[in-house]
């Protein structure tokens, strides 16, 4: 993702995420995803998801019920960020999000215990 600011790219993508989360509307999150993102969840048995219609359905049959936040990201490679993040309902995990050309291209999400 060249000359796109990382953070802004994140910010910008946990905000679709919170207002998904809140109106219960996952369509606009999901549009933002490539053609043929991955969503994938580690130590969950579900998933993983390919496609936006995959995504969306995966968030219409599975909604989200806490909002998240930032606690730190980190930019592991052109595109790719690692964010620790903590729901605002209690709990953390680790999310890894790819980007290119504004698309979100992969979100991996792993839950602490």
């Amino acid at each position: 993702m060249p000359d796109t600011d990382i953070d802004a790219a994140v910010a910008a993508h946990l905000r679709r995420f919170n207002d998904a989360v809140r109106s219960g509307d996952f369509a606009g999150l999901v549009a933002t995803f490539a053609d043929d993102a991955v969503m994938s969840f580690d130590g969950v048995p579900i998933g993983p998801f390919r496609g936006r219609a995959e995504i969306l359905r995966a968030y219409q049959q599975q909604p989200p019920t806490s909002t998240m936040a930032a606690q730190s990201i980190e930019e592991i490679a052109p595109g790719l960020a690692r964010v620790r993040f903590e729901w605002d309902g209690g709990g953390t995990g680790t999310m890894q999000v790819g980007f290119s050309a504004d698309r979100v291209t992969e979100l991996r999400v792993a839950f602490d215990d």
